[in-house]
């Protein structure tokens, strides 16, 4: 960067009107403080020292700024808010059962969650980081290129929504209730487009019915493209009905049978509503705990004996436990929140481990039955499956 310089060096002259002789030359030497020097005209300049404090401060104050304002591209990750599944959340239950007969519950059970924040700033980076509660990650690894917050809103309450439907099919499997089949996608243009919709019961496919998800696929084998079968089905409460449809050639060159164009799932077929409750929460992680929380609603005795357990896992329909993410986060949360044991699906065990807080016992499971096996484990003082 260059600096300014006046024509003398930081020196003028003055001169004094003549009165019939030459006045003598008077020189101005700088102030003590080197910041400014009379010239010519009567004003000020500043001196070489004075344009680096200027400088110096106008850089000071973009840099302020820029770290106070300007965000990048990265999220920050920690411990989000837990709640008491089993318990009330505003004054409403977490997870409500309308028109079944229901049964009290003691202790807590709690989910867990991962606050992420996209709105961070390089001094808020910088001080998240230094906590040692936080972790940063880049932005891109959780928001797509070109995706709108409102379009990630929407995929979470998604995942959100289909992890309760997951955990309800789940715990009234274990329970004994029965389950129906739906369409739970529609490929677009395929034999099954404009025939069925999303959410239809499928009651027979290929003339074999369906009681299950694997019973589409098994209606199938067998099958080629151009073959006509049938499909029986029900839409939105109305009278059941039967199309043909025409199996197109599958996408994929090692499938030989036809292509409906359908994907099934299976959903509760219960005479009562389960509704959870729980705003600006998202994600798949809390399947497990959910179906937790309906087993303990809808049997009698208290599924986790008075104690306050913790948890997360995705889960499927047929009760399978999968691995989620921000799980050291998680640890942290459940042990701050009052959480003596935390429930550990069995493939993240050791990032479990290796961030869990003393006092936090950490559970491991792999499906609902083993989750229900070492919950009473507890309960009856034995040692359950650990990490």
């Amino acid at each position: 960067m260059s600096e300014s310089r006046d024509k003398a060096d930081g020196n003028t002259q003055a001169s004094t009107p003549s009165i019939g002789f030459p006045a003598p030359p008077v020189s101005v030497r700088p102030s003590s403080t080197g910041e400014t020097a009379d010239d010519d005209s009567g004003g000020t300049r500043l001196t070489r020292r004075g344009w680096t404090l200027v400088v110096s401060g106008v850089l000071v104050v973009a840099f302020a700024l820029l770290g106070t304002f300007v965000q990048v591209p990265y999220v920050a990750l920690g411990p989000g808010p837990t709640y008491d599944t089993i318990g009330l959340d505003d004054g409403k239950p977490v997870v409500n059962v309308a028109g079944e007969e229901t049964y009290p519950t003691e202790g807590e059970l709690r989910m867990t969650t991962v606050s992420l924040n996209d709105e961070v700033t390089l001094f808020g980076a910088l001080g998240l980081w230094a906590s040692g509660r936080y972790a940063l990650a880049p932005r891109e690894d959780y928001f797509k290129p070109g995706e709108t917050d409102e379009e990630v809103k929407r995929e979470n309450v998604k995942q959100f929504q289909d992890s309760q439907s997951n955990a309800e099919v789940a715990a009234l499997r274990r329970l004994g209730h029965p389950v129906k089949v739906l369409a739970k996608e529609v490929v677009s243009g395929s034999p099954a487009d404009h025939v069925l919709a999303a959410g239809d019961e499928l009651l027979m496919v290929n003339g074999k019915k369906i009681t299950k998800e694997e019973d589409v696929r098994a209606a199938l084998e067998g099958t080629r493209p151009g073959e006509t079968i049938s499909l029986t089905f029900q839409h939105d409460g109305q009278p059941e009905r039967t199309e043909s449809v025409t199996l197109a050639q599958h996408e994929d060159p090692d499938q030989e049978q036809g292509f409906i164009g359908l994907v099934p799932i299976d959903r509760a077929d219960v005479p009562f509503n389960i509704d959870i409750s729980l705003e600006d929460v998202g994600g798949p992680s809390a399947g497990l705990i959910f179906a937790l929380a309906i087993t303990d609603r809808l049997t009698p005795g208290s599924l986790v004996g008075g104690e306050h357990i913790a948890g997360t896992g995705e889960i499927t329909e047929k009760g399978a436990v999968g691995p989620i993410g921000g799980i050291s986060f998680k640890v942290v949360a459940a042990k701050e929140a009052g959480a003596t044991t935390f429930l550990v699906p069995e493939a993240n065990c050791a990032e479990a481990a290796a961030a869990a807080p003393d006092g936090l016992n950490l559970v491991k499971v792999g499906d609902l039955d083993g989750a229900l096996s070492a919950l009473e484990d507890l309960r009856e003082g034995r040692q359950a499956p650990s990490c």
